[in-house]
């Protein structure tokens, strides 16, 4: 089995949750299956769905053998459909652990790391179509422009989307080394590390169309979820965090929350977190990827 970190928030996350002995449970982000194993423990009977794109969490799902356990090779977004299928229209309780794993990052050939040299892939699902490669040479530059700001939130992102298209009409940008090569002249000094991440989740985002999947998930959430049931999610970036702090307080990605005849607001969930939970400074110790965690967990109305 491919080592995986440690998951962050466990105890946090479990207790978010409120597990009942024999409820139904879905880990969206089923990765190295350390959230999965530990909800596993808890349950008495009761079932457990986990749902990963990667082809490696297939791998540490099949080496949980524990029959409670389905596991669904398939991006969240499509949660609805497959819980249907399962005949398992609601459960009590959705956890997703959003953002990339340790290991994804960890693996060079997978091209999400600003670490190693790599062809620029950063595909969460193998089989999928688009790469990092071909958002960098093909998109136009206002589409660069406009991943780079809004989704890596970089200040000169008019400046870099340009940098990038007249470097690619040299020859193409196809490794790691090659677009930091192309941008290096534009990175703001001593914050290399910083601005390469930011371009680096930009073109992530991107490809695996993160916030798109994310918004979709989220709306499935109040007909998937019991009366009582609870939400636990934890972001790691301002982006994902947003969607997730407003849906959960307004029912809707944007502007306020609606209300009825009465005043009162028409929304599905009820925050049981005021404040993003955030890991100790000894989880984050042992465990970097921690650091930018922010829980949220919401219950339905």
């Amino acid at each position: 089995m491919t080592t995986y970190h440690e998951p962050v928030l466990l105890q946090a996350c479990i207790d978010g949750l409120d597990l009942q002995p024999g409820g139904t449970y879905v880990d969206i982000t089923f990765g190295g299956g350390g959230h999965s194993r530990e909800i596993l423990n808890q349950l008495e009977g009761g079932r457990l769905f986990g749902f990963d794109q990667d082809v490696d969490a297939r791998a540490n799902a099949q080496a949980i053998a524990d029959p409670r356990l389905t596991f669904v090779a398939s991006n969240f977004r499509n949660i609805k459909r497959y819980l249907r299928l399962y005949k398992a229209e609601q459960v009590d309780g959705i956890l997703a652990d959003l953002g990339i794993s340790s290991h994804q990052i960890d693996t060079p050939e997978r091209g999400f790391s600003t670490r190693f040299d790599a062809d620029l892939d950063m595909r969460m699902n193998q089989n999928a179509d688009k790469t990092a490669r071909q958002v960098i040479n093909e998109y136009s530059e206002a589409d660069l422009h406009r991943i780079l700001g809004m989704y890596g939130e970089i200040t000169n992102a008019r400046t870099a989307a340009a940098a990038l298209v007249s470097a690619r009409s040299n020859r193409p940008i196809k490794t790691v080394n090659d677009l930091k090569a192309a941008l290096q002249r534009y990175v703001p000094r001593g914050k290399e590390n910083k601005y390469f991440a930011q371009v680096f989740q930009a073109l992530r985002i991107e490809v695996n169309e993160e916030l798109q999947a994310l918004e979709e998930f989220l709306e499935q959430v109040p007909e998937i979820l019991k009366p009582g049931g609870r939400l636990v999610v934890m972001a790691y970036h301002s982006l994902e965090d947003r969607l997730v702090k407003n849906f959960i307080n307004k029912g809707k990605f944007q502007g306020e929350v609606e209300k009825d005849l009465f005043g009162n607001d028409i929304k599905p969930l009820q925050a049981l977190t005021r404040k993003p939970v955030e890991a100790s400074p000894e989880e984050i110790a042992k465990n970097p990827r921690a650091r930018s965690a922010k829980l949220r967990i919401a219950e339905k109305i």
